[in-house]
């Protein structure tokens, strides 16, 4: 049963997206230069389509849309769920079984990460344990489907690998300090990411667990930010529907919004190249740049 709650939320000085539109991208996807920061952060929530979202549902996401930058023509792959995570991470949709229950060899984020020197997390909100890497689990709070790490042998079969998957529990902690790893996958529980709860509880966990990073000095000055959806709740178009996503950080264009078509191996491939890579797995390495919500 869906659950609703009101919460109070703070405005940033561009109000939501809906209702205050930044200047319009271009359709080549061009305009800017990737700028290379030291900390990316991806949080995804769940099935839902773009207008509902952008329909009030989510103010403070459509306030920080409005604020940073909109991708409004961003579209999923597939459906359901896993087949967009594994884009987002391998470039490729791998399945479109919910409860595959295999290991995944391809080449990978993570794989591209260690290769370049870089650190990684996935913070994974009721995770039953650090290093769980379990595959096809499902204990009605925590979905490994929507955590694509543990299924890659990178992780999966790598004991060392492993430990960097953790409950969401120590994202505070590592706040506190600011001693978060470079490459970031933020995984809400089921309730948390919209999938069984509404969207106001969803932007609710996102505005109490989010904000603090997004206001915090250290991240402003080096961090990226990205808060996207994995597919929609009804819509087909593109193979999985159009969906929000919006992007955050000091170096991203003020109130920008995309008309360019983007899916999920260019946000795969953006993560990758703000961290300094240059090697990208599978389809990320011929999906577009998204260079045009940075500053030139």
């Amino acid at each position: 049963m869906k659950r609703f709650r009101i919460v109070p939320f703070v405005l940033w000085p561009v109000l939501a997206c809906e209702h205050t539109a930044g200047p319009a991208g271009s359709g080549g996807g061009g305009g800017g230069t990737i700028p290379v920061v030291n900390h990316v952060f991806i949080v995804v929530e769940e099935n839902t389509d773009y207008a509902s979202v952008t329909s009030s549902s989510m103010p403070y996401l459509d306030s920080l849309a409005g604020a940073y930058g909109l991708g409004t023509q961003y579209y999923a792959d597939t459906h359901p769920s896993i087949g967009n995570y594994f884009m987002m991470t391998v470039g490729d949709t791998i399945t479109n079984n919910d409860s595959y229950n295999q290991t995944v060899s391809s080449d990978n984020v993570i794989r591209h990460l260690v290769a370049a020197g870089k650190t990684w997390k996935a913070y994974a909100e009721d995770l039953p344990s650090v290093g769980d890497t379990t595959v096809n689990l499902d204990n009605g709070t925590y979905a490994s489907r929507h955590n694509p790490v543990v299924y890659l042998t990178d992780v999966h079969d790598n004991a060392t690998q492993a430990q960097n998957v953790v409950p969401f529990t120590q994202f505070a902690s590592d706040l506190s300090g600011y001693t978060f790893p470079n490459y970031s996958f933020i995984v809400p529980n089921l309730c948390d990411d919209a999938h069984d709860c509404s969207l106001g509880t969803a932007d609710a966990w996102l505005q109490t667990n989010i904000d603090p990073l997004v206001r915090s000095s250290a991240f402003q000055q080096d961090g990226l930010l990205i808060i996207l959806f994995d597919e929609s709740g009804s819509d087909n178009t593109n193979g999985g529907g159009r969906i929000f996503w919006a992007v955050v950080g000091s170096k991203v264009k003020k109130g920008y919004q995309s008309t360019t078509l983007y899916q999920h191996a260019s946000t795969l491939r953006l993560t990758a190249k703000v961290l300094g890579l240059t090697s990208f797995p599978n389809q990320a390495a011929t999906a577009p740049d998204m260079s045009e919500f940075f500053t030139p």
